[in-house]
C-alpha cells in the first residue's frame, strides 16, 4: 500500500487515484470487525467505509511484524520482524522487537533488513515525513521502521492528523505516515469490550473530523486488530510440557519455540499437538516457510529468527509459559499475533483526494 500512496503522487498507480501529496494513517489494533462492530462510536471512519475497503495484516499479526511490513512493503520472511521476541542465534538470547532495542543491543540499522518507504520516497525525490508520538521520537523501532523520515510529534490523536495533513499540504509531492496507538493501548489493558476501549475510538474517530486539504490523498489503516482473551481460555504450559525447549519467544496468541541442541523438534510439535489439540495448532518452522506463513521469501537471517516450533492459538485463546519469572502478561485482556479474521482483517478507508 505504501508504495501505491507513492505511486499516486506520480499519477502511475493502478489502484488510487493522482494526488499532490498522501497521507497513510495507521490507527494500531484497529481490526475491520471491531470497527464495524462499533460503527456508532466511530462515524467519521465507518461513513466513509465501503464493503471493499478492507485489506489483511501479515502473519504473525504483531505490531512488530505487521508494522514494519506496511512500512518496508515486504513480508516479515524478508524484513526480519518476525514475531514479538525472537531468537537472536548468534547470542543466544531471545531480544524483543518492539521495545528491546536499546536493552537488547539490536542495530536498527541492520536488524531490520528491508529498504522502507521513506527511503525509497527520498530517493525518488519525495518529501517523507512521520507523526508520532512524543516518546517514539527516537525509541530503536523508530529508527528501524522509519528510516528516512522527517519526524515530528504531538500529543493527541487529533494534533498528530491535523498536523500530518498540515505536512502534506505545505510539501507537494510528499508521503507522510501517521501513527495513533491509543486504541491498541486500550485494548490491551482493558479488552475491546471495554467503555475505555470505547472511548479511545471515539477519540481517534473524531480526530478524522478535520478537513482534508485540497488535492490530498489519504488512506486510514491498521496493522492488526484483536481479540479479547478471557481468564478461562488461558493455557499455562509448565515444565512438564517444557521438555526439549531452550527458549519460549513470541507472544501467547503465537509462539515461537526454541529447541536444544538436542532435542527433535518434530517430537516436541507431535507432543504439542496431541496436548494443545482444540486449542492451538503446532507447526514446525520448516513447514510453516514452506506453506508461505512468512512470505513467499524468507532470508537465511529471517529464518534463524523462527522458532523450531510455532504454536497458533485458536478463537480466543492463549497460551502462556507458566515457569516464567515475569507473568504479567497474563493480565492483558485483548491481544493478536494469530490468523483469526478479527487479528487479520484491517480497514483501508480512502480519504480526502482518494475517497471513492
Amino acid at each position: 500500500m505504501a508504495d501505491d500512496l507513492l505511486a499516486a503522487v506520480r499519477g502511475e498507480s493502478e489502484l488510487l487515484p493522482r494526488a499532490t501529496s498522501v497521507v497513510l494513517v495507521v490507527i494500531d489494533g484497529l481490526g475491520a470487525i471491531s470497527l464495524r462492530a462499533h460503527a456508532g462510536h466511530a462515524r467519521s471512519l465507518t461513513s466513509a467505509m465501503t464493503k471493499r475497503d478492507v485489506g489483511y495484516s501479515v502473519f504473525p499479526s504483531t505490531t512488530a511484524a505487521a508494522l514494519t511490513s506496511i512500512l518496508t512493503g515486504v513480508w516479515p520472511g524478508e524484513h526480519g520482524l518476525v514475531g514479538y521476541r525472537v531468537l537472536d542465534s548468534g547470542r543466544d538470547l531471545l531480544v524483543n522487537q518492539l521495545t528491546g532495542w536499546e536493552s537488547e543491543g539490536l542495530d536498527p540499522a541492520t536488524w531490520q533488513m528491508a529498504p522502507t518507504v521513506f527511503e525509497r520516497a527520498a530517493s525518488a525525490g519525495h518529501g517523507a515525513f512521520a507523526v508520532g508520538l512524543p516518546a517514539y521520537a527516537h525509541s530503536g523501532f523508530t529508527r528501524a521502521t522509519l528510516r528516512g523520515a522527517e519526524f515530528s510529534s504531538a500529543p493527541s490523536a487529533a494534533d498528530r492528523v491535523r498536523r500530518a495533513y498540515e505536512i502534506a499540504e505545505q510539501n507537494p509531492g510528499s508521503f507522510v505516515y501517521c501513527y495513533l496507538p491509543e486504541v491498541d493501548k486500550a485494548g490491551h489493558k482493558h479488552g475491546i469490550a471495554s467503555s475505555e476501549w470505547v472511548s479511545a475510538l471515539e477519540d481517534v474517530d473524531a480526530a478524522f473530523s478535520a478537513s482534508v486539504p485540497p488535492g490530498v490523498g489519504v488512506v486510514v489503516t491498521s496493522d492488526h486488530g484483536m481479540v479479547d482473551v478471557p481468564s478461562r481460555r488461558q493455557v499455562i504450559l509448565d515444565e512438564s510440557h517444557l521438555g526439549g525447549v531452550r527458549h519460549l519467544g513470541g507472544e501467547p496468541r503465537m509462539l515461537h519455540a526454541y529447541a536444544q541442541s538436542d532435542a527433535d523438534a518434530g517430537e516436541i510439535v507431535a507432543r504439542w499437538s496431541r496436548d494443545l489439540e482444540g486449542i492451538a495448532d503446532v507447526i514446525g518452522r520448516a513447514n510453516a516457510v514452506a506453506a508461505g506463513l512468512f512470505g513467499p521469501v524468507v532470508t537465511e537471517e529471517a529464518s534463524s529468527r523462527i522458532g523450531d516450533v510455532l504454536v497458533i492459538a485458536r478463537g480466543n485463546g492463549a497460551v502462556y509459559d507458566g515457569t516464567a519469572s515475569d507473568q504479567r502478561g497474563r493480565g492483558m485482556v485483548g491481544q493478536h499475533g494469530g490468523v483469526t479474521p478479527e487479528e487479520r482483517q484491517v480497514p483501508l478507508i480512502r480519504l480526502g483526494a482518494f475517497a471513492r
